[in-house]
């Protein structure tokens, strides 16, 4: 009997690279000043699916054709949290000490976009109050790994649901 892939090693290796792509996609959105544009987050959610996808695929070659929905999924997601714990921290690298302009200009189209809206500038200012605070460095950090494992299992539950091929029943013990 053959042994089976390691789902961490897989997962760490594409994470890697995931962190890479999107540690390039941050500078592109960064130097372009794109952080307010809506479609970026498309991009953003199109750029895991295919990293998953690849990483699932690579899986079930590796495994004689076969991987299962679990495997599937905790591959997605460990591949997620590796990839945002590294693009993750190069944003708060990038923020906080390259272009320490950027933060200020988000609080600045926050409240832009609150104004818009018509709110009572008490309301703006606590609502900014509390922009304020969640963009700490620490705070920003778990969060986005929070984000990273949920939008992980979500993303890896579909695609395993689609790419998974079980092992048929007593298939271990044919010649």
């Amino acid at each position: 009997m053959e042994e089976k892939p390691s789902t961490a090693r897989l997962a760490l290796k594409w994470g890697l690279i995931s962190g890479v792509v999107f540690m390039i996609w941050t500078t592109i959105i960064n130097v372009a000043a794109l952080y307010t544009n809506q479609s970026v987050q498309w991009v953003s959610l199109i750029i895991s699916i295919v990293v998953i996808i690849m990483a699932m695929r690579e899986y079930r070659t590796l495994n004689g054709g076969f991987m299962s929905f679990g495997e599937g999924v905790g591959l997605g997601t460990l591949l997620s949290v590796v990839s945002g714990l590294i693009s993750i921290t190069y944003n708060l690298i990038y923020t906080n000490f390259i272009d320490t302009t950027i933060r200020q200009q988000m609080l600045d189209n926050a409240r832009e976009q609150l104004e818009n809206r018509g709110m009572a500038d008490s309301d703006i200012e606590k609502a900014m109050e509390i922009t304020e605070k969640v963009q700490s460095p620490g705070l920003q950090f778990g969060i986005g790994i929070l984000f990273a494992a949920i939008f992980g299992v979500l993303i890896s539950l579909v695609v395993a649901a689609f790419l998974r091929r079980n092992r048929p029943p007593f298939s271990d013990f044919q010649n």
